[in-house]
């Protein structure tokens, strides 16, 4: 199997009750990534949890301290911006709550190594895989899906996932300071992107498990935000070039 440096990073806030367990599930895989903590100054120690493990993983763990929570995206995009500077080959993203299984963090990443530019794990592509959310929140997730499939012309079926690997390449021809949205929204900015460049993307199919530790993040908010902003978006693309250079 080719050899690359993957890097998963796992933004967190209040993430006391899970950031042990995450980190040591990722670290058991059979196949070896390093793992970047964004950290949004935690008042719950979350911070201090991390470090101390530090040790136990010094060349692997690492951590990014931000002086306080300053939203989903913007925490990606510090990481993407961390990961492009060392050279990683694979960055991922996924939840510290367990919500994205990390033994397909493999799955993903053997969907880049086929060709993929971008992997996704996808809970709507072999059916409805969600486990632990009321009918409501499952219909809405699936109907903001169907809503931006229908505004942007996407086919990917779930755009709002935030489990993905990406090639370096992408983050490399993204313009991430550019990227408008900073909360669920950016899930969705980050695929259309992607895809307007040209970039092939795959869906790979998950089972999401609601957490049962901490508290979600989740808020009215941030539909509204995937609601008017992915219009917006769209709009916004007809006068951008997305022509794409090599990198």
């Amino acid at each position: 199997m080719e050899n690359t440096r993957n890097l998963v990073i796992i933004p967190t806030y209040n993430e006391k009750e899970n950031i042990e367990a995450i980190i040591k599930a990722v670290f058991d895989l059979p196949r070896a990534f390093e793992i970047l903590i964004v950290e949004d100054n935690s008042p719950d120690g979350t911070a201090d949890i991390v470090k101390r493990l530090m040790n136990d993983y010094p060349n692997s763990l690492h951590i990014l301290e931000r002086k306080g929570k300053l939203g989903l995206g913007t925490a990606y995009i510090s990481g993407f911006k961390w990961a492009l500077e060392r050279q990683y080959d694979y960055i991922f993203e996924m939840d510290a709550d367990f919500s994205h299984p990390p033994k397909d963090l493999i799955s993903l990443h053997d969907a880049c190594l086929k060709g993929a530019d971008m992997a996704v794990g996808s809970r709507y592509v072999s059916g409805v895989n969600v486990v632990n959310w009321p009918m409501g929140r499952v219909l809405m997730s699936y109907f903001a899906s169907v809503y931006v499939r229908f505004i942007t012309g996407m086919k990917i079926m779930d755009t709002t996932a935030g489990f993905k690997c990406y090639s370096q390449k992408v983050l490399r021809t993204i313009e991430l300071d550019k990227i408008k949205f900073i909360g669920y929204a950016f899930q969705i900015e980050m695929k259309f992107t992607a895809w307007k460049f040209g970039f092939e993307i795959a869906e790979v199919p998950i089972v999401f498990t609601d957490r049962t530790q901490g508290t979600s993040k989740m808020s009215g908010g941030i539909f509204n935000e995937a609601i008017w902003g992915v219009m917006k978006m769209k709009i916004y693309s007809w006068f951008k070039s997305y022509k794409r250079v090599d990198v």
